[in-house]
């Protein structure tokens, strides 16, 4: 059982090597962990082509849905990107925002920062910004985001509630996130649970749908709403690798399954705090 900092280092190696891959290798995977599928599958991904911004040097075929289409971005917004990899999702918000706008990319891969960089500087993208950092641990000031989105990067991160209670504290009060990531409904195999090489594909790190729920509500957002849900399905090619013939079949005919989920929700516009008998409300 690795510990958190040894899963982080795994992603962060694995997200290294797919900064120097292709998009179709990457989308032949599961998140781009590695090329094990032995035809091109879609797993996850989704098409960003029609999009304004859609840069195609930028996308690397990682996300699992399209959160900068619901994001509800306005003109002059600040926006955060947590993951923000080669910068696809940073340069369609960008193009929402505008000119008076800003966008600031967090990643906490070297080449992917890097690479994103490169990407904005050739296009002269002044007002897209891209920061090394852990997003458990935002390099940002509280209260300035007006919109945060994410593609498939939570489910990376062992601490989840640590990066929600982190956007909370970034987004001003008032502003709001769209995220879009996997979940589970009912428990994975355990060969497909455990192995490192599929948390860093975003499917043994993935948690169960109804406790992701309750994270963002816990951590106080309001308005929380499910954006869009479609079905994962991972290809046989690649469950060959992890688990038995008869395991992939008790596990294709059981109650498990392997969502992509883009969920909305706001910063109240005042903190909600508790009353205390008595002595009233603070």
């Amino acid at each position: 059982m690795q510990t958190d900092e040894q899963l982080k280092e795994i992603v962060k190696n694995k997200y290294s090597e797919i900064a120097l891959q292709d998009k179709e290798t990457n989308m032949s995977s599961c998140c781009g962990a590695g090329g094990c599928s032995t035809e091109v599958y879609n797993i996850m991904s989704e098409d960003y082509t029609a999009l304004g911004g859609y840069t195609a040097d930028a996308d690397l075929g990682l996300g699992c849905g399209l959160p900068t289409q619901f994001a509800r971005i306005k003109k002059g917004d600040l926006v955060i990107d947590l993951g923000s990899g080669a910068g696809n999702d940073c340069f369609i918000a960008r193009h929402e925002t505008g000119e008076t706008g800003k966008v600031i990319g967090i990643d906490f891969t070297p080449a992917m920062i890097n690479k994103a960089r490169a990407n904005a500087e050739a296009r002269g993208f002044n007002n897209v910004e891209f920061r090394q950092g852990d997003i458990e641990n935002m390099p940002i000031t509280s209260n300035v985001a007006d919109v945060i989105v994410s593609n498939c990067v939570l489910n990376l991160v062992p601490n989840k509630h640590g990066v929600f209670t982190e956007m909370y504290r970034v987004l001003k009060p008032g502003g709001h996130f769209s995220i879009s990531d996997v979940v589970l409904v009912g428990a994975l195999p355990e060969g497909l649970r455990k192995d490192a090489e599929m948390y860093a594909g975003c499917v043994s790190g993935a948690i169960q749908k109804n406790v992701y729920m309750e994270l963002i509500h816990a951590t106080g957002f309001e308005n929380v709403t499910i954006q869009k849900e479609k079905a994962i399905v991972i290809p046989d090619d690649i469950l060959v690798n992890y688990l038995s013939a008869t395991e992939i079949a008790a596990f294709k005919s059981g109650s498990t399954g392997i969502m992509s989920i883009t969920v909305f929700a706001q910063k109240p516009l005042e903190n909600k705090t508790a009353c205390v008998p008595g002595g009233g409300c603070c």
